[in-house]
This record gives structure tokens, sequence and C-alpha cells, in this order.
């Protein structure tokens, strides 16, 4: 008897509550919430159903940035104009008198990066040149390395993995710097010459390619002392025969006055 009595009452609850529940939907339903749109939203009108208020997701509407193309590194052919013609045609008379088609075919327009480069170093060889028969100095040389290592450089910043060209590059400055060293001591007014032509600044090699340590400047100064040391028993033993000589000179003076 008291299980059923218990069980009535949790019945009779739980409908009162049920009761209100329904009695305030009607009331929402009845009433209904007032609810600006706002301007966000583009999508349908929102479905006002009673008990229920369910929103649409809001679109939004952003400004996408433009994407930048990539460029690719600036070339040193850059400044070759594209109307030119071939280094084989261009001193041929025929070539400047055809037709628009055939010196299109015959320009740098249609040409390979072989016939550019070959046309560049041209160019380049003519700022620096002696002579227009000059083709072995060391100007022409400097001229030649430097066309090559900038086209190496180029390579290298698209293919960075690239280890066989890195060295030919490397191997090539190498040559370079030597040429250029041997220039300015020998002729300095062609060394800044050159340098302003070909656009290249010399930077002088460091004094010394290894690491200063402790033990390393106690033996260079060790190394000092003993050259200074041994150069002042040299200049003493020099002193030493330069008096042994006037000596025996002034010995011999005596002697030949008397005979």
């Amino acid at each position: 008897m008291f299980p059923s009595v218990g069980l009535r009452a949790v019945l009779r609850s739980s409908a009162g509550v049920f009761r209100d529940s329904s009695a305030l939907g009607a009331a929402v339903s009845v009433r209904p919430r007032a609810c600006s749109r706002p301007a966000l939203f583009s999508g349908p009108a929102v479905s006002k159903v009673s008990g229920s208020f369910a929103v649409p997701p809001p679109v939004r509407h952003y400004a996408r940035v433009a994407k930048k193309k990539k460029m690719g590194p600036e070339s040193h052919l850059d400044d070759l104009s594209p109307t030119m013609l071939k280094m084989d045609y261009a001193a041929v008379p025929l070539a400047q008198s055809t037709d628009d088609l055939v010196k299109r075919l015959l320009s740098l327009e249609l040409a390979n990066h072989r016939e550019k480069l070959e046309l560049k170093k041209e160019q380049l060889i003519a700022k620096v040149q002696r002579d227009e028969n000059d083709r072995n100095s060391v100007e022409v040389q400097v001229a030649i390395l430097t066309a090559r290592i900038r086209n190496y450089q180029e390579h290298l910043q698209k293919h960075h993995k690239d280890k066989a060209n890195k060295r030919r590059m490397l191997m090539a400055i190498d040559r370079r710097k030597k040429l250029l060293k041997n220039l300015r001591l020998v002729r300095f007014d062609t060394f800044e010459k050159v340098c302003e032509q070909l656009g290249i600044t010399y930077t002088f090699p460091p004094e010394y390619y290894r690491r200063a340590t402790r033990r390393w400047l106690a033996k260079k100064e060790l190394c000092i002392k003993v050259f200074k040391a041994v150069q002042k028993q040299r200049a003493e033993q020099k002193m030493q025969q330069r008096l042994g000589t006037t000596e025996a000179e002034e010995a011999k003076a005596p002697q030949a006055q008397t005979t």
C-alpha cells in the first residue's frame, strides 16, 4: 500500500511540472520575442515556431587578400633587349634588311640561355679589352670569369642543392681573385678600371686564416723574437766583415805606396 501511495504522489508532481511548461510555451507562442534581424545575416527568414527559435548560421563575407606572385631572382641577362640580334647574325648586313618575322627568329626573343650568355660575355669583354683582337689578357680573363660566376650564382639561387656547379663557381671565384691580386700589384690603374667596368667589389683576404689561440700567439711571439735575434746577429757579422775588409785595405795601402 505504501509504495502505491508514493508512486501516485510522484505522478501528480510530474503532471504539475508538465502543465507549467506547456503554459510557458503557449505564452511564448502568443507573444513572440522581438528580435531585429542584423544585416550580417543574409540567409532566409528566421522560423518562429511555437516553443522553438532556430537561427541559421551567419554568412560572413570577408575580403580575401590577393595572393602575391613570387618573383624570381633578378638575372644578369635582363638588360639584354629582346630585339637584339644573336651574336652570329649581328655582323651580317643581310639580317638588318630582312622582314620582321625573320628578324624575330634571329633575335634574342627566341634565343636560348646559352646564346644570351655568349652575347653577355662579349659585352663584358668589350668593356675591358685593350684592343679589338685582345682575347687572352688578364682583363679579358677576368671578364669571362665574371660572366661565368654570375651565371652560376643565378643557377644556384634556383637549385641550391647543386653541389657540382657550386664547386665550379668557387673555383672560378678563386681563379678570378688570383688574377685581380696580380693585376693590382702590377697595374693598379687597370685594376681599378676593370673593377669599375665589371661591377666587382674587391675585398682583401684576411691576414690570418687560422683561429688565434693562446698557444698560437705565444708561438708567434717567440718566432718573432728569434727572427729579430737572428737578424741582429747577421747584421753584426756583416759589420765585422766590413771592418775586416776595411782594415785589410788600409794595411795594403802603405805597402802599395812603398813599392
